[in-house]
């Protein structure tokens, strides 16, 4: 943390001549690049295959990155019709998450339809490298000095630049809220991960323990255990088969996690954002997407159990 109190990062990695390579790019190539790896080794024990990988990959870095970027414009639209060249300088920063799920969201119901793929599916997995994406991402932040949080007299506060401080020109730290959203989005990646492999290996369970219809003695239709399973076996296996996290619910779980990491960070940050009904655009749309995951994940579980009786 001393590090982090003392060290003033800089926005630019090195030149090459006209050649620039900022942080801030370095940081979300490596985002791409290790979420493509994660999907990979998801998507493959789901049934898809790494083309299937990379021809939906390739769609949605571009179209989610055209969201994110139409997004953070959108808000700012009497600075950016001054500046409009301005629209197209991504590394300087301005990348909406909000913009680029919803950008990634259209693109994944498009192509699941077109290849006719499970939406819900798809989007359980890519979330696990979104999440991962996020935590890297924002380190970009930190090097381009933005986004940080309000004046800060604690030992881990991060100094900001005079020119970057605005009317706050009289304190020289601020809360890292890039190092806060990095540490939460990274748990949120653990967990959405372990929550997969748990799923993972409950269906290679079911599949190595395959239960087979049999006759009651009422006639009616029920499940057995193959006969060289004892009974308490057949019982775990028939809990398993009874315990289902639903397919959809790890995304939900993400949009609702993330909305509540997103409306407790907005508490801290001080950058400039429109309001409505005095409250950060940000906090209104992740409110709005909180309580709507939070519906769709209990609709889910309703549908699920309804299946069951």
């Amino acid at each position: 943390m001393n590090f982090l109190h003392t060290f003033h990062p800089q926005p630019i990695l090195f030149e090459i001549g006209f050649l620039k390579v900022h942080w801030y790019g370095l940081f979300m190539v490596i985002a791409i690049f290790v979420g493509i790896f994660i999907t990979v080794k998801l998507a493959k024990h789901y049934g898809f295959s790494k083309d299937n990988v990379y021809d939906l990959v390739f769609y949605l870095v571009i179209f989610s990155m055209i969201g994110a970027r139409i997004y953070a414009v959108l808000l700012f639209p009497s600075y950016y019709s001054q500046y409009p060249l301005e629209i197209f300088q991504v590394w300087k920063g301005g990348l909406a998450i909000h913009g680029a799920v919803l950008g990634g969201v259209i693109t994944l119901y498009y192509y699941a339809k077109r290849k006719k793929q499970s939406f819900w599916l798809w989007a359980d997995i890519l979330v696990v490298p979104l999440a991962l994406g996020q935590a890297i991402g924002r380190w970009g932040n930190y090097f381009n000095q933005e986004l940080f949080g309000r004046p800060t007299s604690l030992p881990w506060g991060i100094p900001i630049d005079a020119l970057s401080r605005g009317e706050f020109s009289k304190y020289e730290f601020f809360h890292p809220t890039f190092l806060y959203e990095s540490v939460l989005n990274f748990i949120v990646f653990i967990i959405l991960l372990t929550l997969h492999i748990h799923r993972i290996k409950k269906q290679e369970t079911i599949n190595k323990h395959p239960l087979t219809p049999t006759l009651s003695h009422d006639g009616e239709r029920e499940s057995s255990a193959p006969s060289l399973i004892y009974k308490n076996e057949r019982e775990r296996i028939l809990e398993i088969r009874n315990w289902k996290l639903e397919i959809g619910t790890i995304s939900l779980l993400y949009l609702v996690s993330y909305s509540l990491i997103r409306i407790v960070m907005e508490q801290f940050r001080i950058d400039e954002t429109p309001e409505f009904f005095g409250m950060r655009f940000p906090i209104i749309a992740s409110g709005l997407i909180f309580i709507s995951s939070l519906i769709l994940y209990f609709y889910f579980f309703a549908q699920a159990k309804d299946k069951r009786r």
